[in-house]
């Protein structure tokens, strides 16, 4: 029997009930600032209705969802499927809020004041557009002041979290679509990215801004669209310097280099990973344009020179389908080291007219390529792989890089290695676009 002072201690905790807020035309919420940022708790939502104007408005998510009830912000297309727009160019910050780096991005992830500062946890972005933030376009902060963005912004700036999706979002017009950062006292972990489309962004004449510059402990890139950057723009399409990297099923187009995989010069918790030497891109379609930057199309390893940072390790590259326009050479890998090699097999290597008579596939003597049974245009078959004037996609100038029924390349390929094999088995292909597909089991 519980005796008096037994149950003064006996303490029964009610579960919290979820918050939905709607923001739009007829909605309870007219504004986005009108959301209490600050105070958003594990399994709230936020939808953020279509109109037929922009939202100018910019804030900060500092709070924590759990894996059963995550944090979303969600935007609600109108009938034809049009997203939400959120524009940077004249944006007002909710002034509730108090957080750093406000020029920093739009949408920022961790870093705040105001909600008190926290490693955000299981947070969901997805069906918004996120555009123009970059100099010279300027907001007014949570103080009521004008400031520039500065060149370092972002559509969405992830400063810090844990366990974040980013999902069917449009990031434009910006210095960079998305960047995630880490440092040597916290690192962002686990993050996913899937069926965005990345386009338009950088700065002119200047080869630091990308359309996406990311750095984390576990990210995966999977049926994204990574358009062309903005014209005059030299930066690299997807930058990354993340341990735990799996790039698989994007369609990635242009940039001064299309992949940019070097090492983490910002935390030595990113490099300490044990993830970090291994490095899988697979069942991506890669398309070089006529003249566009660098004639390089890959670069593993590290750019700081610090070479003991570098990646020091494989980058397993498979069932990729490669494109080069290119009619003055095409490199499709550079490493950074002898300590880099590259396990390269089933993918379809295409270079079409002039261009290839100038296609090598490793730039200089650094580093080991290992190569098997890939289709590359115009190699005999030696074995090991073939090639020819065609591999046989269903519509090349539709861009249909499918293989038809009669092409050579069906049943072509090899296994896969272990290390590739154990969590990287390919499941799925790039939809045209943002799309999931079903892979059709044969073929290289």
């Amino acid at each position: 029997m519980f005796t008096a002072a037994l149950l003064s201690q006996v303490v029964f905790v009610l579960p919290t009930r979820a918050t939905t807020y709607e923001v739009g035309p007829g909605k309870p919420y007219t504004s986005i600032g009108a959301v209490p940022w600050e105070n958003l708790q594990a399994g709230d939502t936020v939808l953020i209705n279509w109109r037929p104007t922009s939202y100018n408005e910019k804030w900060v998510i500092c709070r924590q969802g759990t894996n059963g009830a995550p944090i979303t912000v969600r935007g609600v297309p109108n009938e034809s499927g049009q997203l939400p727009v959120i524009d940077g160019n004249g944006a007002t910050t909710r002034s509730a809020l108090n957080y750093w780096n406000e020029s920093r991005g739009v949408i920022k992830i961790g870093g705040a004041s105001r909600p008190r500062d926290t490693t955000p946890t299981y947070i969901t972005i997805e069906n918004l557009e996120v555009r123009s933030v970059r100099p010279p376009f300027t907001f007014t902060g949570y103080i009521g002041t004008t400031q520039a963005y500065l060149p370092t912004a972002a559509a969405i700036y992830i400063e810090k979290g844990e366990n974040i999706t980013l999902r069917n979002c449009i990031l434009r017009d910006s210095a960079h679509g998305l960047f995630i950062s880490s440092t040597d006292t916290q690192a962002t972990k686990n993050v996913l990215i899937e069926k965005c489309y990345f386009y338009d962004n950088g700065m002119e004449n200047d080869i630091y801004r990308h359309n996406v510059y990311t750095e984390a402990a576990g990210i995966t890139y999977q049926f994204n669209r990574f358009g062309r950057l903005r014209t005059g723009c030299p930066g690299n399409n997807l930058k990354d310097r993340s341990a735990g990297l799996v790039v698989r099923y994007n369609w990635i187009e242009g940039g001064n280099r299309e992949l940019d995989l070097v090492d983490a010069v910002d935390s030595y918790l990113v490099r300490g990973d044990p993830r970090y030497p291994q490095t899988f891109v697979y069942g991506n379609v890669l398309i070089e344009p006529t003249g566009d930057g660098n004639k390089q199309m890959v670069h593993y390893g590290g750019d700081s020179g610090q070479t003991s940072f570098y990646r020091k390790g494989a980058l397993y590259f498979y069932n990729n389908t490669v494109i080069s326009r290119r009619t003055d050479g095409t490199t499709l890998f550079r490493f950074s080291t002898t300590s880099e090699s590259g396990d390269m097999r089933n993918n379809i290597i295409y270079a079409p007219s002039a261009a290839a008579n100038t296609l090598v596939l490793l730039e200089s003597s650094l580093g080991v390529l290992y190569s098997q049974r890939n289709w590359i245009t115009s190699l005999k078959n030696d074995g090991t792989s073939s090639g020819g004037t065609f591999p046989g996609f269903i519509d090349e100038t539709n861009e249909d890089f499918r293989l038809a029924p009669n092409s050579l390349c069906i049943n072509a390929g090899t296994n896969l290695s272990a290390d590739e094999a154990l969590a990287n088995e390919l499941s799925f292909q790039y939809g045209k676009h943002q799309a999931q597909e079903p892979r059709v089991i044969e073929g290289c």
